[in-house]
C-alpha cells in the first residue's frame, strides 16, 4: 500500500455510463489531490469514449481486480474526506440502495459510510426520459421506476448527497471543500 497523504483527499469513483462521463472528467482534471477508483464497466467506458484511464489525473488510480476490494483500506486510514461516484450507473446505485458491495465502488461506498466519509453521487437516472451521449451519438433512455426509485431512495441516506447534473456536482463538491478547511 502507498504511502499516506499528507492531508486527506477526495476518492472519485467512475461506473460505467457514458451519461455525464465528460463533464465528470473535466472536473476530475481540475483538481489537484484526487484518487480514482474504476468498476470494471468504469475501466472500459472511459476507454470506449476515447480516453487513457490511467492519464486522466496526477493521483493514484485503483481498479476492480481483486474480489476483496484492497483500496478500502484506505477509507479506515484516513486517506478521504470526501467520496464522489460520478457518474453513477442504475446498477451501482441500485447495489448502494440494497447495501452490496461486490465491486470496487459499492465497497468503498460502504466503507466511507462506516467511517463517516461523506459521499456525492452523480445518478445518471434522475429523471423520466433523458438525452444521452453514446460513444458515436446522443440517444434517447428511457429510466424505469424501479431505477427512478433506487436513485430517490438514495437520497434518503446519510452521510449522501444525490446530485443531478455536473453542475450541482460543482457545487456540491465546493461545499464540501469549504467544509474540510
Amino acid at each position: 500500500m502507498q504511502a499516506r497523504p499528507e492531508k486527506p483527499r477526495i476518492a472519485w469513483a467512475i461506473s460505467g455510463s457514458g451519461h455525464y462521463l465528460e463533464e465528470c472528467l473535466e472536473i476530475v482534471r481540475d483538481l489537484d489531490d484526487v484518487d480514482l477508483f474504476y468498476s470494471q464497466a468504469g475501466e472500459e467506458v472511459v476507454r470506449m469514449y476515447g480516453h487513457d484511464p490511467k492519464a486522466i489525473n496526477k493521483g493514484r488510480v485503483y481498479r476492480d481486480r481483486a474480489a476483496s476490494s484492497p483500496p478500502v483500506g484506505l477509507f479506515y486510514r484516513g486517506d478521504y474526506h470526501t467520496l464522489i461516484v460520478a457518474p453513477a450507473t442504475s446498477n451501482t446505485v441500485a447495489k448502494m440502495v440494497l447495501g452490496l458491495s461486490d465491486t470496487l465502488i459499492t465497497n468503498i461506498y460502504a466503507q466511507a459510510g462506516k467511517c463517516r466519509i461523506p459521499s456525492i453521487v452523480l445518478a445518471c437516472d434522475t429523471e423520466p426520459e433523458l438525452d444521452t451521449p453514446a460513444p458515436d451519438r446522443i440517444v434517447k433512455v428511457w429510466p424505469r421506476e424501479i431505477d427512478l426509485a433506487h436513485t430517490h431512495k438514495l437520497r434518503s441516506f446519510e452521510a449522501t448527497t444525490v446530485v443531478e447534473t455536473p453542475e450541482k456536482l460543482l457545487t456540491a463538491l465546493q461545499e464540501r471543500l469549504d467544509e474540510t478547511k
